[in-house]
């Protein structure tokens, strides 16, 4: 099990060298306008990194012809995976945005586990069951974590909003020119990303981070508080985010820390 998270390491370290360090802004460009060579270079690139990676890290693998092809067949399906992205974007029947992004970057992170499982047809399917066995096993102080997270992030971003709507609405009367929807959906995205590391920040104890965060907040917007309206609406939106945050961080830092007991 051990030569297997070693390999799916290996190989998934080359799949990000070839996207995100070594495929140049020019490269993806041609591959957008279905130049043949930029795609050579992009898989030709991704298949000897992956190989080299491969048998560096897991000894012997390079020397072996099952490692070759199913490092060759990984690239083709890494090049199938992009060219239908692009093909789709481009057609606009998937928008060119985080959706897309996930959804490729998972199709990629999925190929190169069946690649490491075709690199390692005999492991015996109890080592598995026995890794699923282990995951089941999880303390349910641990399964506390993602609860929180979740209900801090996402459902305290939705009651802010509900709560704070009135308000928003009379920014908007008074400041058409600006447009509401932008500025509300930009706020509830930098909400979740204040919640996350306020949270991360209390688990770890750090609250010295909170007033780095406030701060940022605040210079970010400081040419908006001449209107009254919108410095009382960030005010109150920013205590209320600021609020949920510290009450899920401080039952977190309990949980974790094993002064809240939880059954299991």
């Amino acid at each position: 099990m051990q030569i297997l998270f070693r390999a799916f390491l290996a190989i998934y370290l080359a799949h990000l060298l070839t996207d995100f360090v070594f495929q140049t802004h020019r490269l993806v460009e041609q591959k957008r306008h279905g130049k043949f060579l930029a795609y050579f270079l992009h898989g030709l690139t991704h298949y000897l990194s992956a190989i080299v990676l491969v048998s560096f890290f897991v000894a012997g693998s390079g020397l072996s012809p099952r490692t070759h092809v199913v490092i060759l067949a990984l690239t083709l399906v890494h090049l199938l995976i992009d060219m239908v992205k692009i093909r789709l974007t481009q057609k606009s029947l998937v928008s060119d945005g985080a959706v897309a992004y996930v959804s490729d970057q998972f199709l990629h992170f999925a190929s190169v586990a069946c690649a490491v499982w075709l690199l390692s047809p005999g492991l015996p399917f109890a080592e598995v069951a026995g890794l699923l066995n282990k995951g089941r096993a999880i303390p349910s102080r641990l399964l506390f974590i993602p609860v929180i997270y979740v209900g801090v992030i996402f459902g305290g971003g939705y009651l802010i909003r509900a709560l704070t709507r009135p308000m928003a609405k009379s920014i908007n009367l008074e400041q058409p020119e600006k447009g509401g929807e932008p500025m509300q959906n930009a706020g509830l995205y930098i909400g979740w990303l204040e919640r996350f590391l306020l949270l991360t920040a209390l688990l770890l104890q750090s609250p010295g981070t909170a007033g780095l965060i406030l701060a940022a907040k605040a210079i970010a917007r400081y040419p908006e508080f001449k209107s009254e309206h919108f410095a009382e609406y960030f005010l109150i939106g920013t205590l209320l985010s600021f609020s949920l945050a510290v009450l899920g961080g401080a039952v977190l830092a309990r949980v974790v820390l094993g002064q809240l007991r939880v059954a299991g």
